[in-house]
């Protein structure tokens, strides 16, 4: 049988063109849209939707019900000041759906500033009241923003002394502190920490169980690539794992990276931990949640 090439090359066009609008969704997912079923339980990770980026139409407390009917096994969120702390713990309970982090100091001010640290420690003492009130283990830190006058090194010094301070704090309330790296390319312009590297070498000065990365998968390939390859390196730093694909920080599948290879990856070498998802939905989040599901299957 003769080869066309012209008919090959105008098929396979054709075909990726279909794929790069629609993200395939296996047919093991393609359910009902009112089919909520149990999406989101995967067979093996453990995914947290971070509803300050899921349902953003909703109540904030009818997200957590959202990713309950989703079968979820987790939330995550960002600041605690801003919520009903008492009426988010009660409804986890009632629904049985874990808290797996939220963020207890942000951009500004930096913690990579000494006229920050009492402030940063501080924080982190209500922050692990907060943690105890919910049953929650892990909350995330954020280095700062560049400080004028100050090199990057003297900002990355100074990251190390305040989480050094705030190690025993986070010890004797048994909360695990999470650092989490930026990238600079699309989100953060103008942050201290990019990249896994820093971060590792931070950590691994403070020597502490409750000070770990929030390793970010998706601001990790911006800065690095080589999620796996890194994930390795750094694995012994790892305290909570992230995620969004590239380019467009939506859910798994619509970009370039290979989430179920990294997954994999990430369980291999023993991460039993939750998966935030901190990514925007492409199309809606029913069909988000399928592709999420279908990065877990290997």
């Amino acid at each position: 049988m003769g080869f066309d090439r012209r008919n090959f090359l105008g098929a396979s066009a054709a075909l990726a063109a279909g794929s790069a609008a629609n993200p395939v969704v296996p047919q093991a997912f393609a359910a009902d849209p009112e089919d909520v079923g149990e999406i989101g339980k995967t067979p093996h990770t453990k995914f947290a939707v971070n509803i300050e980026m899921w349902w953003t139409k909703l109540p904030f407390l009818d997200r957590i019900r959202k990713a309950a009917e989703y079968g979820f096994p987790a939330v995550e969120f960002w600041p605690h000041n801003n919520k009903d702390l008492a009426a988010v713990r009660d409804l986890t309970q009632e629904l049985k759906i874990e808290i797996a982090q939220f963020t207890a100091w942000g951009f500004t001010p930096g913690m990579n500033h000494p006229q920050n640290e009492a402030a940063f420690l501080e924080a982190v003492r209500n922050a692990c009241g907060v943690a105890k009130q919910l049953d929650c283990k892990k909350m995330t830190v954020v280095a700062g923003n560049i400080q004028q006058g100050m090199t990057q090194e003297e900002m990355l010094s100074q990251v190390v002394v305040a989480l050094k301070k705030a190690a025993p704090i986070a010890e004797e309330n048994e909360v695990m502190l999470i650092l989490e790296p930026m990238n600079g390319r699309v989100d953060h312009p103008g942050h201290c920490l990019y990249g896994s590297t820093d971060a590792v070498e931070i950590c691994r000065e403070v020597d502490s169980p409750q000070v770990k990365i929030n390793w970010d998968l998706y601001h990790m390939q911006i800065e690095e690539g080589d999620l796996c390859g890194r994930l390795r390196d750094g694995f012994d730093q790892v305290g909570y794992l992230q995620l969004a694909d590239h380019p467009g920080r939506n859910e798994p599948g619509t970009g370039e990276i290979h989430y179920n290879r990294v997954l994999k990856e990430a369980l291999d070498l023993g991460y039993r931990g939750f998966v935030g998802l901190e990514c925007r939905q492409l199309e809606n989040e029913h069909v988000a949640a399928k592709r999420v599901a279908a990065a877990d299957i290997w």
